[in-house]
């Protein structure tokens, strides 16, 4: 048995399954992801089957984890109207913490995953760049509740923990929530349809300030606060380290995909969309790419969301740097890389 045990709780969404991923690869860790679902990736870890809204499956499922040493929290609830999120995904945290911590008699850390939403990103303009001291917006906000319980849960333990706030989260995965991957999908159906690459935001989005995180940057820094014990019982910013315009960044991604760069033009993207079906499917088969439907394609809501903001925004991440986390990663070259892996795949053309 290794001396490190991870059990990463909704391991099968994009930050989930790359920590499972980076635990494999430095070697050391005996990992347990826990979902619904089986992972649908290449990993060594062992897969526990658990709905984390049902108190008795948690129960009986998480209850048998005695030997876990470092808890990765990566799960939320989907389709839940933000204003009950906070009850819902605060419930999902305590099912499983409350199943497992009585007989965690080993238990080192545990590392809650957060977001921008913690400063209020999605409510409009906010303080910037944003620092982890920042006060809370006016509740609720499940980020909010769930950390409360965290800390609640740790009063007097041995154990510590880290709360990781990452912006607009992008991978290599084909997972709903990730950005680059409705880009592509955009950029294929410009491509075949002979029309230039337009930014579908509002303009003020196109020439406000960004930042996003690279997934592989996010579980390093996750890794990092959960074995680092300068790091222990602190919030984190977890951003690449950069900010980027998309006035800028636009023409590099129409310059990828071989396109003109059309400037701006605001569509609701998930409306446009909704008879693109045929065309995409004609895409998939003219250019032998692996069969994807098209429901899952893209997430053209989450697509929306994410070029609306009008506002900048910009996660400071000085506080992780000062802690000794030194890791960046250049946002425009990250999406390129990205694409890249999205070809290899055979996802796009």
């Amino acid at each position: 048995m290794a001396d490190r045990i991870a059990v990463i709780l909704g391991g099968t969404g994009m930050v989930g399954a790359n920590m499972a991923q980076l635990l494999d690869k430095v070697g050391g860790w005996d990992v347990t992801i826990v979902s619904r679902r089986p992972p649908q990736f290449e990993t060594r870890a062992r897969h526990v089957e658990c709905d984390m809204s049902d108190p008795a499956d948690c129960a009986v499922a998480l209850g048998q984890l005695t030997q876990v040493t470092h808890i990765f929290w990566t799960g939320h609830a989907t389709g839940t109207r933000w204003v009950d999120k906070a009850s819902r995904d605060t419930d999902l945290f305590r099912n499983a913490m409350t199943s497992i911590l009585p007989g965690a008699s080993r238990l080192e850390h545990v590392s809650l995953l957060q977001g921008s939403k913690y400063y209020g990103r999605h409510l409009g303009p906010f303080k910037t760049p944003a620092k982890e001291s920042d006060a809370r917006h006016f509740p609720p906000n499940f980020y909010y509740t769930q950390e409360d319980l965290l800390k609640e849960l740790a009063r007097g333990k041995r154990w510590s923990y880290s709360l990781m706030r990452p912006h607009i989260v992008c991978g290599y995965a084909r997972t709903d929530i990730n950005l680059p991957k409705p880009i592509a999908v955009y950029a294929t159906l410009c491509k075949k349809l002979g029309l230039p690459l337009r930014f579908p935001g509002p303009e003020a989005a196109f020439r406000a300030i960004h930042c996003a995180s690279d997934v592989e940057l996010l579980n390093k820094g996750m890794l990092w606060a959960a074995t680092t014990p300068a790091a222990a019982n602190e919030a984190f910013n977890m951003v690449n380290g950069d900010h980027f315009r998309w006035q800028y960044l636009w023409p590099r991604i129409a310059e990828y995909f071989e396109l003109e760069n059309g400037g701006v033009q605001q569509i609701d993207l998930e409306l446009m969309m909704a008879d693109k079906e045929e065309l995409w499917n004609e895409i998939v088969q003219e250019h032998g790419l692996l069969p994807t439907p098209f429901s899952e394609a893209a997430n053209w809501a989450f697509a929306n969301y994410a070029f609306a903001p009008t506002w900048d925004i910009m996660l400071d991440n000085t506080k992780a740097r000062k802690y000794g986390f030194q890791e960046f990663v250049d946002s425009e070259d990250m999406f390129i890389r990205i694409f890249d892996s999205f070809r290899q795949q055979r996802f796009i053309p």
